[in-house]
């Protein structure tokens, strides 16, 4: 009868918890802004994936054979289109404020005599920020051709160069370097960053709901029915998270992904053994970390700040193994960092539950310590509220 009382409490929590969500405006705001624009928002931005034929101005100042040859292997390449020559930077600089290029070379009239003298041969290459993927293509299309252009008349230059310097260039061993993009065949900056965004924006909002329905102010006079009850409390406020995340989570991991195509090699009923300790151990470290708010706004800015770092902690951007130990420390301490390496393990590499043991035993640690450190603190909330 004890136990039974103690799960028909947790039930009445948990619906009372699903009701105060629904009735707050500002928390509906950031559910629905956090969840459904920004996940729309980031998925549309990285749409595209992949761009080819970035339009660009080239101003030739060189006009030597050597500049046309770079003019025309950058325009050969899949990424950049050479659509405008331009006779200054004035017109260049035009064409990029009516947003006719994104991009402007500029090639100086000592580009070749530097390259033959064996000196570096400096170019500035301007490039429009509005569009990051315009930015990347543009970028890597003319490191290519600089890397060509160096292989192709590094043997021409030794008649040039003085003897100090040409042992030196004889004394090199060029390294070929293949490089294979693995579990991402098209290089695409939307395959690469979409599965790690949407599992942070589940810790975000959740921390941001926590934040802003367990703080001091909205919880200063519990019911008396609830005193004493500390665990059922805790349990009553997971149980609800979980059953909101749980639809939340559909649409993030199951309905984007098809709608954008986005590649997800996870089978459907492995998900859900990832995100159940995922949002329950967020939840009991929203909770803990109630003990200190002191209003519902400050939490929210400081979690929104670190929305970059959890893509760094979690070792998908940057190897875990080469990071500092406090650095380390701190992504077996966030959820969000365990949770994001196993999902992209599972979503974009083809990785089975054997293959994320580690970040499931993790996660589930991190729920039996945050849930006991959650219920010490109501306690201890229980406490000052009578």
């Amino acid at each position: 009868m004890i136990r039974w009382s103690r799960c028909s409490l947790s039930l009445r929590i948990a619906w009372r918890e699903l009701r105060a969500i629904s009735r707050s405006y500002s928390v509906l705001l950031v559910l629905v802004g956090g969840i459904f624009f920004y996940g729309l928002l980031y998925n549309y931005m990285y749409a595209p994936n992949v761009v080819h034929q970035v339009p660009v101005a080239v101003v030739d100042h060189a006009q030597t054979a050597l500049s046309r040859q770079y003019i025309r292997w950058l325009d050969a390449t899949p990424q950049v289109h050479v659509a405008y020559r331009e006779p200054d930077m004035v017109a260049a600089k035009q064409r990029m404020r009516d947003a006719q290029v994104w991009g402007i070379l500029y090639l100086p009239s000592q580009f070749e005599t530097l390259l033959y003298e064996g000196r570096q041969a400096v170019y500035p290459l301007y490039v429009s920020t509005d569009a990051f993927l315009y930015y990347e293509a543009i970028e890597e299309a003319n490191l290519r051709v600089m890397e060509a252009i160096d292989d192709a008349y590094r043997t021409q230059l030794t008649e040039f160069l003085s003897l100090p310097a040409l042992a030196a260039v004889a004394t090199q061993s060029p390294v070929t370097v293949v490089g294979t993009a693995l579990y991402n065949p098209v290089e695409g900056y939307g395959i690469y960053l979409i599965p790690s965004v949407l599992m942070i924006i589940i810790f975000q909002t959740l921390m941001m709901l926590v934040a802003m329905t367990s703080n001091r102010k909205s919880e200063t006079a519990l019911p008396a029915l609830y005193r004493g009850r500390a665990r059922s409390l805790v349990c009553g406020k997971c149980l609800a998270h979980l059953l909101l995340y749980g639809v939340f989570a559909l649409f993030l991991v199951g309905a984007l992904p098809l709608v954008f195509d986005i590649p997800r090699v996870a089978s459907w009923w492995s998900l859900p053994l990832l995100l159940v300790p995922y949002v329950v151990s967020t939840s009991c470290l929203g909770l803990t970390l109630s003990r200190w708010y002191t209003d519902p706004e400050a939490p929210i800015l400081l979690i929104a700040f670190f929305s970059i770092g959890l893509i760094f902690l979690s070792g998908v951007s940057y190897p875990l193994e080469l990071m500092p130990w406090y650095w380390q420390v701190a992504h077996y301490v966030v959820p969000a960092g365990t949770a994001v390496l196993a999902f992209v393990k599972l979503s974009a590499m083809q990785a089975s539950l054997a293959d994320v043991v580690p970040e499931f035993i993790t996660l589930c640690a991190q729920v039996v310590v945050y849930f006991v450190l959650a219920v010490r603190v109501y306690k201890i909330k229980l406490r000052e509220a009578r």
